[in-house]
């Protein structure tokens, strides 16, 4: 009897693979779900825009700003936009990855999380906040201090030249720099983080001392992740509003002085959107949100591709 049931097959039936399809597809309309987000933002921004475009076509890139006279212009607005947004990554780029490369090399264990915890509170307060601590607090101290003094040691250079405002795109971009760090300094130190142990170790064995190791073994194997950082932050700094729109002045004037007001694209919108009182005031205003979105794609696929040419040499090396 027992060597009957043994030798009886056991057939089992064939997994079903519907689960699988259904999870499949379930993942995949998910991820579909954004680009049509994507979609149907620039295609609601197109329409409200049909009107600016059909009046003033691709002129309107590179026309200034003047409502009263029924002409609009997103030139001074995109000059704004970039200026503010490049100077303020420029400041906190060194920032960020100096704090991660402290925070994930050389910080003691005690230290790591209460910092890591102040980045993180730093990262959630909102823009408003940070706005108006910068035009009651931080505007004023800069006029006052740093802004004479870096005149009078740079005056030679046009772009220090001119009246100090306060209200001006060097401290449009210092508030930008305060509000990009955090995401900066937490990507480059999972960046760095995911550097093997074994390439610091072998760098020791070597002889190589702390800094070599961190420069050799860490920051040259993380480039691209580095790049993908100061890019992620770039895009913030691009969209940023309230805070830039506190500070900045709001002027539709360009100027090659740092210190003096200007405007952006995301602040140009929250600004006058209560004002526009026709049809074609407030088509300009969709266009201009449309610019912002066009200019935002094209930075982030620049990003990619600018990414991938810098990793390359890498890849290259390691195969």
């Amino acid at each position: 009897m027992i060597a009957a049931t043994a030798q009886r097959k056991v057939v089992l039936a064939p997994p079903s693979k519907a689960g699988d399809a259904f999870f499949k597809f379930l993942t995949w309309g998910m991820a579909m779900m954004v680009f049509v987000l994507v979609a149907l933002l620039g295609w609601e921004l197109f329409q409200g825009s049909k009107i600016s475009l059909q009046q003033f076509g691709w002129r309107f890139l590179i026309h200034d700003w003047d409502p009263g006279n029924g002409n609009f212009g997103a030139l001074p607005f995109i000059f704004g936009t970039f200026v503010s947004s490049l100077l303020g990554l420029m400041i906190a780029l060194p920032l960020s990855l100096g704090t991660a490369i402290y925070l994930t090399e050389l910080a003691p264990r005690w230290l790591r999380r209460p910092a890591l915890s102040l980045i993180e509170m730093l990262a959630a307060i909102p823009s408003v906040i940070l706005g108006l601590w910068g035009i009651y607090v931080l505007v004023p101290w800069l006029r006052d201090h740093p802004y004479p003094l870096l005149q009078k040691a740079l005056a030679w250079l046009p772009v220090f030249r001119g009246h100090i405002y306060g209200q001006s795109f060097l401290s449009a971009a210092v508030i930008i720099a305060i509000m990009i760090v955090p995401i900066i300094t937490s990507m480059a130190r999972e960046v760095f983080r995911a550097v093997p142990d074994s390439q610091r170790e072998a760098a020791f064995a070597l002889g190589a001392t702390r800094w070599e190791v961190t420069w050799l073994a860490v920051l040259k194997g993380s480039r691209r992740g580095m790049f993908g950082a100061a890019m992620l932050g770039l895009g913030r700094a691009l969209g940023e509003t309230m805070a830039v729109t506190m500070v900045i002045g709001n002027s539709t004037d360009i100027s090659a002085s740092l210190f003096a007001p200007g405007s952006t694209l995301a602040s140009a919108i929250a600004n006058q959107f209560s004002e526009a009182v026709d049809d074609t005031y407030r088509s300009a205003l969709f266009e201009l949100g449309l610019v912002l979105l066009l200019v935002t794609i094209v930075t982030n696929i620049l990003a990619h591709l600018l990414v991938g040419a810098v990793s390359a040499p890498q890849d290259a090396f390691n195969a």
